[in-house]
């Protein structure tokens, strides 16, 4: 049996190599189907990848307390829209004050998104984001310290003019080797002391976390003070399995705060910082199907394109399949021949396409900063379409060249 299949396996590489113009054709239109779907498929892969490892770097015991946005409704039941009041210093202070939970909580705020920092004669394009902190929101955010320290309790509460940088800010401004620590910046209107630089968050899709500056929640609120400015909260469980707990305890603490009555609903929204993220991965099965649709529709093509090779093979090799028959081979044997022959050809378009698919989606991968992504189960499912593909598209042939008559088959010219 093996030596059977190593001798089909032979015939059907000569045959290939006598017909190469319409085998790498055919080839061709598989390998385009197979790279389709393994390219695109293995680009999602590597979208997932980089959300998983970017957006929940504050991780999965995070939540955050933000203003509610405007409710707008939709439909048949016409109703006014409503504002919801936005959260404002003292309800995000007075919050921090009375959480009792085991939790670490971190109150922020919004500066501005243009700012322009400048150092000596060396600045930055005008879009830098200023944000005012506390001394736990870089540990609620994800952020770490790659030189320098962390802003000190009486810093912020007295709104001392220091600054935590990120690091491609403080590429900008300072040369290789001029240590940033100490050094005095312009940020706006004031000066500021350096006393940090962040770890490096890099780059992806045309945005980066790399162009923030962080200063001291009471020195925001005086030097880029503006009316209704709105203020967030960030809270980190101290353990994951009380996630669930914390929000509920957060959720009656800020509805007290916010003196809401029973009936009220909530005029303040909690996400969660993984919440995100399960929304973005559930949109992505919308890409899937469309990307396997398209896969598939190709493949469809690409199952004519291999018959259609096939059973013209087969009227070429009428006098060759009459001499095989004469000499003692089987039906049997012929239409094994030419299926076995249908799989080679399919299984050369299938690899080519998946070492395609593989290349052009990491291009993806490569822009938006994810690692190299070797997709096994699209490579998997590759394999199998291009079986499915071989079986659909020589069975056919193969019948009818093993019900051919030999004495027929000899006499064809």
């Amino acid at each position: 049996m093996k030596a059977l299949v190593k001798e089909n396996i032979r015939i059907s590489l000569n045959s290939i190599k006598s017909h190469l113009l319409r085998t790498i054709l055919t080839v061709s239109i598989i390998a385009f189907g197979i790279m389709a779907l393994v390219g695109i498929l293995t680009a999602i892969d590597s979208i997932e990848y980089f959300m998983n490892k970017n957006f929940m770097q504050m991780g999965s015991n995070t939540f955050t307390i933000k203003s509610r946005t405007m409710r707008i409704q939709v439909g048949n039941n016409v109703t006014k829209p409503k504002h919801f009041k936005r959260i404002s210093y003292d309800d995000a202070i007075n919050f921090k004050r009375k959480y009792n939970f085991p939790a670490t909580t971190s109150v922020y705020t919004n500066a501005t998104y243009t700012s322009t920092l400048k150092y000596k004669s060396t600045k930055t394009n005008p879009n830098i984001a200023i944000m005012g902190v506390d001394e736990n929101y870089l540990l609620t955010a994800g952020e770490n310290i790659a030189k320098g320290r962390n802003f000190s309790p009486n810093e912020v509460f007295f709104g001392t003019p220091v600054t935590i940088i990120s690091k491609a800010i403080s590429e900008k401004l300072f040369n290789k080797n001029e240590d940033p620590i100490d050094k005095i910046i312009s940020i706006g209107p004031g000066k500021y002391r350096v006393i940090g630089v962040l770890e490096s968050k890099g780059s992806s899709i045309g945005f980066t976390g790399d162009r923030n500056c962080y200063m001291p929640l009471s020195n925001v609120r005086q030097k880029f003070s503006r009316p209704n400015m709105r203020y967030k909260i960030n809270v980190m469980a101290d353990n994951p399995e009380t996630m669930d707990a914390a929000i509920g305890e957060a959720r009656g603490l800020f509805r007290n705060v916010r003196k809401l009555s029973l009936d009220d609903e909530d005029n303040f929204d909690i996400s969660k910082s993984d919440k995100i993220v399960e929304i973005l991965l559930d949109n992505t099965k919308y890409i899937t199907l469309a990307a396997t649709i398209i896969g598939l529709i190709t493949l469809f093509g690409a199952a004519i394109g291999l018959m259609n090779s096939m059973l013209v093979s087969v009227t070429e090799r009428t006098r060759e399949i009459g001499i095989r028959k004469a000499l003692g081979a089987k039906n049997k044997t012929i239409k094994n021949q030419f299926l076995v022959e249908a799989i080679v050809i399919a299984q050369l378009g299938g690899a080519l396409g998946i070492i395609l698919g593989i290349l052009i989606g990491n291009i993806l991968s490569l822009i938006i900063g994810s690692k190299f992504i070797i997709p096994w189960m699209w490579i998997l499912l590759g394999v199998v379409l291009c079986f499915i593909v071989a079986l659909v598209s020589g069975i056919i042939p193969a019948t009818k060249a093993s019900k051919l008559d030999p004495i027929e088959s000899l006499r064809y010219e």
